[in-house]
C-alpha cells in the first residue's frame, strides 16, 4: 500500500484486517504503541510540568462502560493520571486523551469502568494509512483530447468516459440510463479530504454532511473537509469514482445521481489515519444521516492490530464501537482489502511495515487474531480489486471468508484495456479540476460503494445488513481461475480457495451496477 500508502494507501497511483487474534510470533516490547514514550522517560513520576518537558505527549483512546456515572469517574482518573480529555463520545464510551505521562496507559487501565485503553501512535504528537498502489498519472491535454474524440462516438457519454473501462465492466454506464441514484442517498468518503470545488463533484457534494475529524473532534467550518494540498488527492479521486456527475464534464461516477460527502481524517504532518480521527468520522457520519461510508485505508499505525497488545486492543475496541454505532443508526461501511497480496485466511502473515509512524518491527501475525481495521471489523463489507479481465489484481489482498465482494481497482501490469489511453488503472477526479489514473483496492471499494448506493436508492428501507446481502446477491462470481501465475514464472502468485459461489479472490463476486438497478 502506498504512503500516501495505498488502500491511501490502498490505491496505486501513477503520475499518476476484523479478526481479533493474538500474535503468533514474537511481539517485542518495542512494538507497544506507548513504548517510545516509556523509553524516553524511565525515571519516577514527576510533576506534570516537568513531565511535559521531559516526555513526549501521545494520544490515547480510553474505552469505558457507556454510562454517564462511569464516564465521569473515568474522567477524574484521567486528570489524576496527568491526562487531558480532547473529546468524549458518551454514547459509545470512547474518550480521546492526550498525555505526556509515560505510564498513563498502564495507570488508566487499572481504573474501574475502563474496558481497554492504549496509545494510538508510537511517535509523539506534533503541533498541529490509504490503499492506492503507485503514483498518480495525470491525464495530459493531448491524452484528454484523444479520449474526448473517442467518447464522442458514443452518444450520451461523458467527455473522458472512453477511458473508463471500469464503468463498462460492471454495467454502470447502462445502469445510469435506468436509475443513476437517489439524491436522498449520501456516501461519505472517509479519507484525505474531498475537493468539492471540482466541476465533476460540486453538483453532488453535501457540505452539511462533511467535516474535518483530524484530532478526534469534528470541525464543520466551511471547507474544513478539503484536502490540505493537491498532493492529498486520494479522497477526491475516490469521491469521483462514486458520484462524479453526468454533467457533460470529465468523467462519470458509478452512482452519478447520489450525494457524496467528505470526512477528512488524514494527519496534516504525515498523512496517517489515526484511530481517534476514524472514530470521529464514523460517529459524525452516523449522526448526520449518511447511508454509506467508503473506507479506502487502514487505521494507523498498525497494519494489523493484535489484541494481546493493550494498545492495539484499545484501537480495535474504539474503532469497532464507533462503526457498530453507525451501523445501528443505518450506515453501511465498505472498506478496501489492502494491496499486500496477503491471504487473510492464512495461518500466518509477516507484517514488516508496523508501526508506520516510527521504526517498523517485523513480526509474524495470525490474521484470524490480529486485525486490519476497519476492513476486518464485523459488518464491514471487504472489497478486493479486479482488472479489465475480471481477474484479481496482482496486488490485491484476498481471503476466503474475509472478502465479501470484488470490484474494479485496476491492474496496469497484467490487465490492459483497449481504450484510448490503454491504461489499466482507474481514471477519476483530482484536486483543482484535474483527472488522473490510480489503481488499488482503494479504487475497488468506491466502485462497490457506488453500487451499494444504487441498491439503497432502489431499496430505501434496507438495513445495512440487508443492503450487504443485496450487494452480494447481485454480484457475478467468475470462480477461482485455473491458474494465477501472473508473471509466467511457473509459480502461483496467490491461491484462490472456494467455489463458484463464494471464494477467496472475489467473495460473492464482482459487483454489478446494472443488476442492482434492474
Amino acid at each position: 500500500m502506498a504512503h500516501l500508502r495505498s488502500r491511501r494507501r490502498l490505491a496505486l497511483a501513477v503520475p499518476v484486517v476484523l479478526s481479533l487474534t493474538a500474535s503468533l510470533g514474537f511481539l517485542p516490547a518495542a512494538a507497544s504503541a506507548a513504548s517510545a514514550a516509556s523509553a524516553a522517560s524511565a525515571a519516577p513520576r514527576t510533576a506534570p510540568a516537568e513531565q511535559a518537558a521531559d516526555a513526549p505527549a501521545l494520544a490515547y483512546v480510553v474505552n469505558t462502560e457507556a454510562d454517564r456515572r462511569t464516564i465521569a469517574s473515568v474522567k477524574r482518573a484521567i486528570a489524576a493520571a496527568d491526562g487531558k480529555v480532547v473529546v468524549t463520545y458518551d454514547r459509545i464510551g470512547v474518550i480521546v486523551v492526550h498525555s505526556a505521562n509515560p505510564d498513563f496507559g498502564k495507570e488508566i487501565r487499572e481504573t474501574r469502568g475502563v474496558r481497554s485503553a492504549g496509545a494510538t501512535r508510537t511517535a509523539p504528537l506534533t503541533a498541529a494509512g490509504t490503499t492506492d498502489e503507485g503514483a498518480a498519472d495525470y491525464l495530459s491535454t493531448a491524452e484528454a483530447a484523444r479520449t474526448q474524440a473517442a467518447s464522442a462516438r458514443t452518444p450520451g457519454s461523458e467527455p473522458l468516459e472512453a477511458d473508463q473501462w471500469d464503468l463498462r465492466a460492471i454495467g454502470a454506464d447502462r445502469a445510469a440510463k435506468i436509475n443513476d441514484g437517489s439524491r436522498k442517498v449520501t456516501v461519505a468518503v472517509i479519507d484525505t479530504g474531498v475537493d468539492d470545488t471540482h466541476p465533476d463533484l460540486a453538483p453532488n457534494f453535501s457540505a452539511a454532511q462533511s467535516a474535518n475529524c483530524v484530532g478526534g473532534k469534528a470541525d464543520t467550518s466551511e471547507g474544513a473537509w478539503r484536502p490540505y494540498t493537491a498532493d492529498d488527492y486520494h479522497g477526491t479521486h475516490v469521491a469521483g469514482e462514486i458520484a462524479a456527475a453526468r454533467n457533460g464534464v470529465g468523467v462519470a461516477g458509478v452512482a452519478p445521481g447520489v450525494k457524496v460527502a467528505g470526512i477528512k481524517v488524514s494527519d496534516p504532518d504525515n498523512g496517517l489515519f489515526y484511530p481517534e480521527n476514524v472514530v470521529c468520522a464514523f460517529v459524525f457520519a452516523a449522526d448526520h444521516g449518511v447511508e454509506i461510508t467508503n473506507n479506502s485505508y487502514y487505521v494507523d499505525p498498525w497494519l494489523y492490530n493484535c489484541t494481546d497488545d493493550p494498545d492495539q486492543k484499545a484501537i480495535v475496541d474504539a474503532v469497532n464501537r464507533a462503526q457498530l454505532y453507525a451501523q445501528k443508526k443505518g450506515t453501511l461501511h465498505l472498506a478496501s482489502a489492502g494491496n499486500s497480496n496477503h491471504d487473510l485466511d492464512s495461518d500466518a502473515i509477516v507484517d514488516d511495515s508496523s508501526p508506520d509512524d516510527s521504526t517498523p518491527v517485523p513480526r509474524t501475525i495470525d490474521p484470524h487474531e490480529c486485525f486490519d481495521v476497519p476492513t476486518q471489523l464485523p459488518g464491514v463489507v471487504t472489497v478486493s480489486a479486479t482488472g479489465v479481465q475480471n481477474l484479481k489484481s496482482y496486488y490485491s489482498t484476498y481471503g476466503k471468508g474475509v472478502v465479501d465482494v470484488a470490484a474494479p481497482g485496476g491492474d496496469r501490469r497484467y490487465q490492459l484495456p483497449d481504450t484510448p489511453s490503454k491504461d489499466g488503472r482507474i481514471l477519476s477526479t483530482m484536486p483543482n479540476g484535474a483527472y488522473a489514473f490510480l489503481q488499488g483496492t482503494s479504487m475497488a471499494s468506491p466502485h462497490a460503494a457506488g453500487v451499494a448506493a444504487l441498491l439503497k436508492s432502489e431499496h430505501p428501507r434496507a438495513t445495512p445488513a440487508q443492503l450487504q446481502e443485496l450487494l452480494k446477491a447481485q454480484a457475478n462470481n467468475p470462480g477461482c481461475p485455473d491458474s494465477y501465475d501472473q508473471d509466467g514464472d511457473g509459480t502461483q502468485d496467490a491461491t484462490c480457495e472456494g467455489g463458484d459461489r463464494v471464494n477467496g479472490f472475489y467473495g460473492s463476486g464482482i459487483v454489478d451496477a446494472l443488476r442492482a438497478v434492474k
